[in-house]
């Protein structure tokens, strides 16, 4: 049965793959077979580079290094500012066996902030361009992606859902239906660098090296992003073709104090809003566990909006490789990412119990939870786009709910790669 466990996630692909071609729009238009089969080839070369090369995951995991300094500069900042609650010394002893306060909000989401402002600033020095353009050229060598394409995926391992289309939105306008698709999947599916480091952070105490882990969820996530967006809209080989220009520039800065500025006010409108977001979620659960508390015990223990997204998502999770023993928690920290909110997804993993998920288990729903396809993230992506180019407001629109799903399969997908190289 472990053995079956291992490698059901070969099964869970074929069922993702069939989903989003039984979705397409024109399911006699779907890319070829040959095309299909390097997409998935470099989903499963990326993972095992990635998880099963020791220096490429030492190369990946020297990111913790680096998000440790930003995260120890960032207390300094709101322990200032917010002084105890924010990180600093207490002012009064502990009772015995107390922990000092974890505050989320003066100690964890000002990463947000300060990291907005550092790729502001290195985007403005040409650091993060040039990155972003090396992962743009190899996601068209190897897939043959369009240019625009291929710069939106690049920018997407850096930038956030709202920043990342600033660096396409000279095109726009002229991009094909399926680019637009494309560009608006590579969205769902990735996590930008600041929401990289909250999560994490988050996740430091439950997940190892979790800040390489969510950097290679991002880049095995973007080809499989594409292979599911291609197979839900497709299009023709004049239909992909629209290229980019050097002098065609859509992020900008004037200096590196304007820079830092506008990054900073960007970060406190993101630390803002996650917030709310986890606010008002919070907040709808609560309200929806106490309605769902009138009804009958089902299993002698009253419904909740957990269980009832355990019970629907746990034949997916069992699909891409979570024993079914685990797939109902599984099932239950989907249902909250694709429904609410990522973060609030990897909150309850963070509070969990240690034996709740085995080692691989954890990985895959690590894996597959990286990715802001949530229903709050359709309606930004949306405005974002539909605000950069009105006459695309309404196709954003019309795509919206698709890139959603498609979204959450590129995910679950990447979750089952990782299942399969993850032993």
């Amino acid at each position: 049965m472990e053995y079956f466990d291992q490698f059901r996630g070969i099964i869970g692909i074929a069922v993702l793959l069939l989903i989003a071609w039984g979705l397409s729009e024109d399911r006699s238009a779907r890319p070829s077979a040959k095309w299909i089969a390097g997409a998935l080839a470099l989903q499963l070369a990326l993972a095992l580079l990635i998880v099963r090369v020791p220096f490429v995951w030492d190369v990946v995991t020297l990111a913790n290094e680096g998000v440790a300094a930003i995260e120890r500069a960032t207390l300094d900042g709101s322990a200032y500012m917010f002084g105890y609650l924010g990180g600093a010394d207490l002012p009064f002893e502990l009772k015995e066996g107390a922990q000092p306060p974890l505050v989320i909000a003066f100690q964890i989401l000002p990463l947000v902030i300060v990291f907005s402002a550092l790729a502001a600033l290195f985007w403005h020095w040409g650091v993060l361009r040039w990155l972003v353009n090396g992962l743009s050229f190899l996601l068209r060598r190897t897939l043959g992606v369009s240019g625009v394409v291929g710069l939106s995926g690049g920018s997407n391992m850096f930038l956030g859902v709202v920043e990342s289309p600033l660096v396409v939105r000279a095109y726009f306008a002229k991009m094909s239906r399926a680019e637009l698709f494309q560009v608006m999947v590579l969205a769902m599916a990735t996590i930008s660098g600041a929401i990289l480091i909250l999560y994490a952070t988050t996740l430091r105490e439950t997940v190892p090296d979790a800040v390489g882990h969510m950097i290679s969820a991002s880049l095995v996530s973007l080809p499989a992003a594409l292979l599911i967006a291609k197979l839900m809209v497709p299009g023709s080989a004049e239909d992909e073709a629209t290229e980019t220009s050097e002098g065609e520039e859509g992020l900008k800065y004037e200096s590196s104090i304007d820079a830092i500025v506008k990054g900073t006010m960007d970060g406190m409108q993101l630390f803002l809003a996650v917030i709310a977001v986890i606010i008002v979620v919070f907040a709808l659960v609560s309200l929806s566990d106490q309605i769902l508390a009138l009804l009958p015990l089902v299993g002698d223990e009253p419904l909740t909006l957990k269980r009832i997204f355990g019970w629907i998502f746990a034949p997916f999770m069992w699909l891409i490789g979570i024993p079914w023993s685990e797939a109902q928690a599984a099932g239950g920290l989907m249902g909250t990412k694709a429904i609410l909110n990522e973060y609030v997804a990897y909150l309850e993993l963070a509070a969990l119990p240690e034996d709740t998920f085995s080692q691989r288990s954890l990985l895959i729903v690590t894996y597959a939870l990286c990715g802001v396809a949530n229903l709050a993230s359709v309606g930004l992506l949306v405005s974002t786009i539909g605000t950069l180019c009105p006459d695309r407001r309404a196709e954003a629109a019309g795509l919206g709910m698709k890139s959603w799903i498609a979204g959450n399969i590129a995910t679950a997908m990447t979750g089952a790669w990782i299942g399969l190289v993850t032993s």
